[in-house]
C-alpha cells in the first residue's frame, strides 16, 4: 500500500461510527444486529458527548391530547419555512416507536403520579410532550441506557480522513497513541456532533470541534444551513466565563420561572404570543436587544416561586449551588450562549450523504428536520430515530462490499489558532449580525490562518473548525435576510424569495463553493 504517511496500524470493519453520542451508538447497535462488524471511535472518553449533556428531554407525540400532526405544525413553526415537511412528519412519527425502544434497553423516565411518563413543555411546542429523566438529566439517562449495550469502542482515537475512491468510501484514516492507522471500510457513519466551539462560550462540550462538517467536506459531500446556529437563550453567565457554560433548561421556563431584566422588566412581553415559551431564536434576540439598548451582559432567569425546584432540577440546582446560587432565593444570571447547530452534512432521512457508504446522523447531519431554527427537544428525538435508520442503511446497503484502500494522502490543511478563530465569531458573528461584522470575520480568519500539516489531535480539530468558519461565514453572508436563528440587522425582514437551504461543497480547486444560485430573487 502506497502512502504518504506512516500508517503504524490497521484494522477492518464493516462500518466505523464517528462519535459515541446518542445517534452513533444507536447507530451501533442497529447495524450490529444486523450482524455486521462495527467498529465506533470517540475521540474522547465515554462521558464527553453533548448526549451526555442534554437536560429537557425528548420531543415525543403524547398519546392524549397530542398528535403527529401537532408536534409537526409546532416544527415547522420553529423551522422559520426551511424545513423539509415530509422529513419532519417522518421523524416524528418514528418517535413513539425510538422510545419504546430505548425503554426496552433499560433507560427509565420519569413518572408522574399516575405512573404514566411525565411530560413538560418547552419553548415553541403547543402542549406538554417532554419526557424527561433524572429530573433534568435525560441526556446522561440515554448515554447511560446506550453506553451499556457492551459494543466495542475505541476511545481517544480521532478520525483524520475519510478514505474514498470512485466507488464510494474505502476507508477511515484515524490518529490515537499508537500514531496514524487505517480502518479498511465500505462504510463511515458521522455521528461527531456539533461546532460549538467555534465561539468563546457554548454549552457544547470541548470536543464539538465540527468534525464531522470537515470529513464530509473533504470527501466531497455538500453541507447546508450551517448559517443558522441555535444560541440558547438561558445559558449560566460569569463575567469573563468561557468555555463549555452550563444551560438552565427550557424547562424551567415551562415550569413558569419568567425572564426579566436588571429593571425587573419581562423580556418577552409583546414580543411573541407564547411569552418566554417562544422558540429559542426569538427569545435570544429579544435578550441581546435588550442588552444591547441597557448596555449590560447579562439578564435574569426569576424561579424563585416555583416549588419543589430542587427535586425537579437537582441537576441545575447543584450547578447553581457551584456559582454560589440558590435558585429558590437568587435571580439566575443568564445569556444567550452558542448551543446547537440546526444545519450540518446534508443527508436523506436514512443518513445516506451523495457519496457512496458515507452517511451522518445526529447535530452534524442535515435532514430537513430543524430548518432555520430548532424546536427544543427535537435533537435527541432526531438521533435515535436518525441513528437507527443510518445504521440499518449502512449494514444494509454495504453488507458483503469488501474494499482496499490505496494511496493515503498525508494530512495537511489551513488553520486558524483555536483561541483567535473563537473570539473573532464571538465578536463577528453572535446572535445578531451584519454585512461588515461578518466580512470583517472573514477577512481575519483569512489573515490569522496557516497551511500546515496535521499530526495531532489538536491539528486536527483547529483545522475542522476553521473550515465550517469559513462555510458558515460564506453562508451568512449570502443570506441577507433574517430567518430563525440567523438574525442580519442590516437584513432585518425575512424574504420569501430567500426560502431555500444554501448548499456548500468543496470545488476541484479545493475552495469552499455553493451549489445552488444567488438566493436574492429567486423564484
Amino acid at each position: 500500500m502506497t502512502t504518504a504517511i506512516t500508517v503504524a496500524w490497521e484494522d477492518h470493519a464493516d462500518l466505523v461510527v464517528v462519535g459515541g453520542g446518542v445517534a452513533g451508538l444507536t447507530a451501533a447497535r442497529a447495524a450490529f444486529r444486523r450482524g455486521v462488524r462495527v467498529l465506533t471511535v470517540s475521540k474522547g472518553g465515554p462521558a464527553d458527548t453533548a448526549t451526555q449533556y442534554a437536560q429537557g428531554g425528548i420531543a415525543v407525540v403524547a398519546p392524549v391530547g397530542d398528535s403527529v400532526d401537532a408536534h409537526v405544525a409546532d416544527t415547522l413553526a420553529a423551522g422559520g419555512g426551511l424545513c423539509d415537511e415530509d422529513a419532519v412528519r417522518s421523524i416524528v412519527t418514528a418517535g413513539p416507536d425510538a422510545v419504546t425502544a430505548l425503554r426496552d434497553l433499560g433507560a427509565v423516565f420519569d413518572t408522574a403520579g399516575d405512573g404514566d411518563i411525565a411530560r413538560t413543555r418547552e419553548g415553541g411546542h403547543s402542549t406538554r410532550r417532554i419526557i424527561h429523566a433524572g429530573g433534568d438529566a435525560t441526556g446522561a439517562e440515554v448515554q447511560r441506557a446506550l453506553g451499556e449495550a457492551g459494543l466495542p469502542v475505541l476511545f481517544g482515537a480521532a478520525a483524520a480522513r475519510v478514505l474514498t475512491d470512485a466507488r464510494g468510501v474505502t476507508g477511515l484514516l484515524v490518529l490515537d497513541e499508537r500514531g496514524f492507522g487505517v480502518v479498511h471500510t465500505p462504510a463511515v457513519l458521522l455521528a461527531t456532533g456539533g461546532l460549538g466551539q467555534l465561539y468563546a462560550c457554548s454549552t457544547n462540550p470541548p470536543g464539538a470541534t465540527a468534525d464531522g462538517i470537515a470529513l464530509a467536506l473533504a470527501a466531497g459531500a455538500g453541507v447546508a444551513d450551517l448559517e443558522f446556529v441555535q444560541f440558547h437563550p438561558t445559558v449560566l453567565f460569569a463575567e469573563g466565563g468561557t468555555g463549555r457554560r452550563p444551560l438552565i433548561s427550557e424547562a424551567v421556563r415551562g415550569e413558569g420561572a419568567r425572564l426579566v431584566d436588571s429593571r425587573g422588566r419581562s423580556i418577552t412581553d409583546g414580543v411573541h404570543p407564547l411569552g418566554d415559551l417562544a422558540p429559542r431564536d426569538v427569545v435570544s434576540r429579544a435578550i441581546a436587544e435588550r442588552l444591547t439598548e441597557l448596555g449590560e451582559d447579562h439578564v435574569h432567569l426569576d424561579a424563585r416561586h416555583l416549588d419543589g425546584f430542587a427535586t425537579r432540577f437537582p441537576t441545575i440546582t447543584a450547578m447553581c449551588a457551584e456559582a454560589g446560587l440558590d435558585p429558590a432565593r437568587d435571580l439566575l444570571p443568564v445569556a444567550p450562549a452558542a448551543h446547537y447547530s440546526c444545519g450540518g452534512v446534508v443527508t436523506d432521512v436514512h443518513g445516506r450523504t451523495r457519496i457512496p457508504g458515507l452517511y451522518a446522523a445526529g447535530e452534524v447531519a442535515r435532514t430537513g428536520l430543524h430548518g432555520a431554527n430548532r424546536l427544543a427537544s427535537n435533537s435527541l428525538l432526531e438521533g435515535l430515530v436518525l441513528g437507527e435508520r443510518a445504521g440499518v442503511a449502512a449494514a444494509i446497503e454495504r453488507a458483503g462490499t469488501r474494499v482496499e484502500t490505496d494511496g493515503i494522502p498525508a494530512v495537511a490543511a489551513t488553520v486558524c489558532d483555536r483561541a483567535v478563530l473563537q473570539q473573532l465569531m464571538t465578536r463577528h458573528a453572535l446572535v445578531v449580525r451584519d454585512a461588515d461584522e461578518l466580512s470583517a470575520a472573514a477577512v481575519e480568519l483569512d489573515g490569522a490562518s496557516v497551511a500546515t500539516p496535521c499530526a495531532d489531535a489538536d491539528r486536527l480539530e483547529d483545522a475542522a473548525l476553521t473550515v465550517t468558519a469559513r462555510a458558515l461565514l460564506l453562508a451568512a453572508q449570502r443570506r441577507t435576510e433574517s430567518r430563525g436563528c440567523h438574525t442580519r440587522s442590516d437584513h432585518p425582514d425575512t424574504d420569501p424569495a430567500q426560502a431555500r437551504s444554501l448548499e456548500l461543497r468543496i470545488d476541484d480547486d479545493g475552495e469552499l463553493s455553493f451549489t445552488t444560485p444567488e438566493l436574492t430573487g429567486v423564484n
